[in-house]
């Protein structure tokens, strides 16, 4: 038994792997626990970091370093490309007041934790970790401990730093939920209300492609091509059916109308009184269930890389007569496919037309859902080394003694947002399915937050001198509370959100997925998750920079 003694306890790269394996998997179902519906999930992997190193059970520090930044590295690159198609997204929809309101809530936070260092005499390492514990964001976390790490502070510092931070993570968990329930009797919300408000509220403004049926009854339009209507509009529509002489057909833009045709159009909702102007009345028809149609609907996804770096219109396979693409649904937004979108991996493409014409499309764009299963790794590992390079870029500031860096979690997030978005462009792209993201996200955060864990837990005993352990939570209490109270009101009176959508700016400000599960279990909508997608990741880089500033100005 004495090897057994000596593999756990003497430093070696195998005594590091199962340190690690043994901290991972009992913090994992650990955080399966609930108290109040409520569960701390990955964090209890920090928890138990601590608690071995407390132990006296040390690591092997080089081996424990390149884990700590490579998890780090992983869990925020992953967050990045499942949140990137959505940021993108939610930029159409007002999101400078929303990301303001959010940025507001981040520079709150930041005000109270240096007015507390003046206040209390704690050290601003300790003051650091308070709030970065106190609004749950782990990668400030990281990007405090790295700046100290490049002004050459004590380790202690590193190490108070973490422990103040998960002194007050779970304060931070349950405060974060606080406020929002502290918001929902100072508003007076009725949840029921507020849910039929949205409900109508997305009737409204939803922007997805609609179906109708018009009968041509415009007399200038007979005899003419269909493209004819296509070029009096300023937005693409799609006619996915077409009743033509006794026939229900797929048209193409050169078929030639006649009197008494039926259309069935895709568009946008806003474009339906145009196409109604230029056409005719709506058709009391409904060429999707008519019985002499011989078409059929299919939604094929794309899973052909070759199909993936041309515009739609460029791809020749695709100009054939009998199937009409009608839709296309990406990153849950839908729109109307047109010639100058470029097809991406996982695109949800609906088609129409005959068997022979949806084979065909089918053939031509995969939809052979085992190839989405194998990620391509290749474009990852570079975006990950771009996402490097551009965190280490030295920004310099006023007279400050080092150079600001947006660091291995700032970097890698934004890169990862760009291509998310905009990698398929050139050549790299990013598409990995739900759960290989997720056990992407998952590794990472473990490795790092067991990191911390283990180079800490020999200080525990510090924290709790005195009054310091009471004094930390109440002030990670009020960073945690008052900027979320104090903006949530801000933006109900003079911006007019809506309570769920207060939730999801909330929630995105804290970077907390708990309170997000939270809002939308209240909800029952999307509208939280929305708002989050679309403030997180300006708040992830400002708390990063916020936590890198605070280090680098007072210590």
């Amino acid at each position: 038994m004495d090897w057994l003694i000596k593999l756990i306890t003497e430093e070696s790269i195998s005594q590091t792997v199962i340190v690690f394996g043994l901290a991972i998997a009992i913090g994992i179902w650990l955080g399966r626990l609930r108290l109040f519906g409520i569960s701390l999930g990955v964090t209890w992997v920090l928890f138990m970091g601590i608690a071995l190193s407390y132990a006296g059970i040390i690591i092997h520090p080089e081996t424990g370093h390149f884990l700590k930044e490579f998890g780090l590295i992983l869990f925020v690159y992953s967050i990045g490309l499942q949140v990137g198609p959505g940021f993108f997204a939610s930029l159409k929809k007002n999101a400078i007041v929303t990301n303001g309101l959010a940025a507001a809530v981040v520079l709150l936070g930041v005000v109270l934790t240096v007015l507390f260092y003046y206040l209390s005499g704690q050290s601003i390492s300790v003051m650091t970790g308070i709030m970065s514990g106190a609004v749950t964001n782990t990668p400030g976390l990281g990007a405090a401990q790295a700046a100290a790490k490049d002004l050459h502070l004590a380790a202690t510092d590193s190490s108070f730093i973490t422990l103040a931070y998960a002194l007050t993570y779970p304060f931070g968990v349950f405060g974060i939920i606080g406020a929002i329930l502290i918001l929902k009797l100072l508003l007076r919300v009725d949840l029921e209300k507020e849910r039929e408000f949205h409900r109508k509220l997305e009737v409204l403004r939803s922007n997805r492609p609609v179906s109708i049926h018009l009968k041509l009854e415009n007399k200038q339009l007979i005899g003419q091509p269909l493209r004819a209507i296509f070029d009096l509009l300023k937005e693409p529509i799609v006619v996915s059916r077409m009743f033509h002489k006794g026939s229900i057909i797929t048209p193409t833009p050169q078929i030639i109308l006649s009197e008494d045709d039926v259309l069935l159009i895709v568009a946008h909702k806003e474009q339906v009184p145009m196409l109604k102007l230029i056409i005719g009345e709506e058709a009391s028809v409904n060429l999707k269930e008519a019985p002499q149609s011989e078409l059929i609907s299919r939604i094929i996804v794309v899973t052909q890389p070759l199909v993936t770096h041309k515009r739609l219109g460029d791809i020749a396979a695709l100009h054939q007569h009998d199937f009409t693409l009608t839709r296309l649904t990406r990153a849950g937004v839908e729109m109307v496919p047109h010639g100058d979108i470029i097809l991406q991996l996982g695109d949800n493409l609906k088609v129409v037309g005959t068997k022979e014409g949806v084979n065909l499309v089918t053939k031509t764009v995969g939809n052979e859902m085992k190839r989405l299963d194998v990620p391509d790794i290749a474009p990852i590992f570079l975006g990950i080394v771009a996402g490097v390079i551009l965190g280490s870029i030295p920004l310099y500031f006023f007279n400050m003694p080092v150079p600001v860096k947006i660091g291995l979690a700032g970097g890698p997030l934004i890169i990862a947002l760009l291509l998310s978005r905009y990698g398929n462009n050139i050549y790299l792209n990013q598409y990995t399915t739900n759960s290989a993201n997720l056990m992407l996200r998952e590794l990472g955060i473990a490795l790092f937050l067991a990191s911390v864990g283990l180079s800490s837990g020999q200080n525990l005993h510090h924290a709790f001198e005195g009054s310091n352990a009471w004094q930390w939570v109440g002030m990670g209490l009020s960073i945690t509370i008052l900027p979320l109270v104090i903006v949530g009101l801000i933006a109900h009176q003079f911006f007019k959100k809506t309570y769920f959508e207060i939730c999801g700016l909330l929630s995105g400000a804290s970077t907390d997925p708990p309170a997000l599960a939270f809002s939308t279990q209240l909800a029952k909508n999307e509208v939280a998750n929305v708002t989050y997608a679309t403030v997180y990741p300006l708040t992830m880089i400002l708390r990063i920079i916020a936590a890198q500033l605070l280090i680098l100005f007072l210590s």
